[in-house]
């Protein structure tokens, strides 16, 4: 009973194996040099060597992957506001952030000393952080996104992963580029809301 299974295991290593030498002989040199060779060898009709030779190769991430967060800004071309951060300081991805990786300082006017939707200074522990996405569910004004970035270890296992506000801040075309259907679908969603609040003005301005 046993020895049968070692040789049926064996015969699927062995079949993999000659596949693996009859795909290379098929490519050549082009299954590891060409994008078309990589995907071939990730797509579900391979059937030889699948290993990734990492880090040279790089597996393309889906949009919905989640990593470490990031803040939304305004692009550097933007019309009216450059560079703005969309976050308004509302704590509401503090609150509801699980391992309570997230710190806000909200901003505060130097003259008034009134609070301003803007948040002085954000942090996040990228150690701490799980990646669950709450923070970017939560948000109420888009201004929060997981980003697709994975390489972030170091050897420093202090300060240098706790994110401040200019390292979480990326421009919203970035978002749009990682994130493309999704991003639309946002901004659709924006647009629809920004017309129903200018219908009901325009309501409340005839009545």
């Amino acid at each position: 009973m046993y020895g049968l299974g070692i040789l049926k295991g064996l015969r699927v290593t062995f079949k993999h194996f000659i596949d693996t030498y009859i795909d290379d002989f098929k490519w050549g040199v082009r299954r590891y040099t060409t994008v078309e060779g990589f995907e071939a060898r990730q797509s579900p009709s391979t059937t030889g060597l699948v290993t990734i030779q990492y880090p040279e190769e790089k597996m393309a991430v889906p949009e919905r992957f989640r990593f470490v967060p990031f803040l939304v800004v305004n692009d550097d071309d933007h019309p009216e506001a450059p560079g703005h951060i969309w976050c308004t300081s509302c704590g509401i991805c503090a609150k509801v952030c699980p391992p309570q990786c997230i710190w806000i300082v909200r901003g505060k006017d130097p003259e008034t000393g009134r609070p301003v939707p803007e948040p002085q200074a954000f942090y996040i522990d990228i150690d701490i952080c799980m990646n669950c996405g709450y923070c970017a569910e939560f948000c109420p004004f888009d201004a929060i996104k997981m980003d697709h970035d994975y390489e972030l270890s170091s050897y420093d296992r202090t300060g240098h992963h706790v994110y401040d506000k200019e390292k979480l801040s990326k421009p919203l075309s970035y978002w749009q580029t990682i994130a493309p259907t999704r991003a639309e679908q946002e901004r659709l969603a924006r647009e629809a809301k920004e017309a129903a609040k200018s219908a009901k003005k325009g309501k409340r301005g005839r009545g």
